[in-house]
């Protein structure tokens, strides 16, 4: 379990095809390596990858087929700059939302606009994400904790502000660039409870 507070901008230093998996090397910048452990959970742009090795300057996670099939891993390149957040630990503090790791699929940026203080990103996004979008609710987009500013049949928008920009991978985003998404889990088992989709 994760909060969509981003903890690190990590660097892909490895980027290898086996078969049906991508194996990812990273350099994180701030998250000691002396920290992290085999078989633990790391966020790489929401999509939660377990550390399979840990080297001197770096670590290795594996993403396999249905990661890189809802997600955008698949394009990730060497120098690619990645979200990190560790899993929540028992005791810490709960500043976003739940984000379980999960991607539930994918949108495309179509609205860049500059604020000053904040900027302002719209998404267009699949009829089955959207169903679970509400204004005022959360979402994670490439791990990142957000509130929803407005949603239509087709895109919703968020703002973010310059700590986020800075400090995460959104900032760099053009038109046209795909992004990872996880609604919120509670829509989604609050839909099945009442006998919706399976």
């Amino acid at each position: 379990m994760f909060t969509g507070l981003v903890e690190d901008l990590g660097t892909v230093v490895r980027a290898d095809r086996r078969s049906d998996a991508l194996i990812l090397g990273v350099r994180p910048t701030r998250i000691p390596l002396g920290e992290l452990v085999i078989g633990e959970s790391v966020c790489h742009d929401g999509a939660c990858l377990t550390v399979t090795e840990i080297a001197r300057d770096s670590f290795t996670v594996l993403a396999g087929a249905e990661t890189l099939e809802r997600t955008t891993l698949a394009k990730v390149r060497i120098g690619s700059r990645v979200n990190l957040e560790r899993s929540l630990k028992v005791g810490d503090r709960m500043g976003g939302h739940w984000v379980t790791g999960h991607i539930d699929g994918t949108g495309e940026l179509s609205i860049r606009r500059d604020m000053g203080a904040n900027l302002v990103l719209g998404f267009h996004a699949g009829p089955h994400l959207l169903k679970y979008i509400v204004e005022k609710g959360s979402i994670a987009i490439n791990g990142v904790s957000l509130t929803v500013n407005a949603v239509d049949a087709e895109s919703f928008s968020v703002a973010i502000i310059p700590h986020t920009r800075d400090w995460t991978t959104l900032g760099a985003l053009t038109l046209g660039d795909r992004v990872n998404l996880e609604t919120d889990i509670l829509a989604k088992h609050v839909e099945k409870l009442l006998g919706g989709p399976k």
